[in-house]
């Protein structure tokens, strides 16, 4: 596991790029993670609401940022994840989730790392950004 002296501000985590979100894609995360809304999964539903077709679970890409997380350091040295939802993620959007090392502190005896951390699309807009806090040895 990386160490907390080992890590420096500024240091970016090796990138994480997704295929291309397909219509399977929605269907197994709407199956893991109870997300049944039918504007992820029903185009003929998102039709009905105005839309061209359906569109991305917002928990699919904090999914994609948290095996970006978990590729870094073991999931149990994840303390706290923290987004917000900027912009919808499109069918066929091919997300890329970084993170880059903001600050290094200590708190009640733990060594904390905080990452601001992003999804984007292949196009460059944030779909989902925000801070995740990790704690090292």
């Amino acid at each position: 596991m990386i160490k907390f002296d080992e890590v420096q501000v500024g240091d970016e985590l090796p990138v994480l790029q997704t295929k291309a979100i397909s219509r399977t894609t929605l269907a197994l995360f709407a199956g893991a993670s109870g997300d049944h809304n039918p504007i992820h999964i029903d185009i003929d539903f998102a039709k009905k609401a105005g839309l061209n077709d359906v569109f991305a679970q917002g928990m699919l890409s904090v999914a994609y940022l948290g095996r970006l997380l978990t590729g870094w350091v073991p999931q149990a040295a994840i303390k706290k994840i923290d987004v917000r939802f900027t912009a919808i993620t499109q069918l066929f959007a091919e997300i890329t989730c970084s993170a880059i090392v903001k600050e290094k502190f200590e708190r009640d005896g733990s060594k904390v790392v905080l990452l601001s951390i992003d999804a984007k699309d292949q196009n460059g807009e944030v779909k989902v950004s925000g801070i995740a806090e990790i704690v090292l040895r």
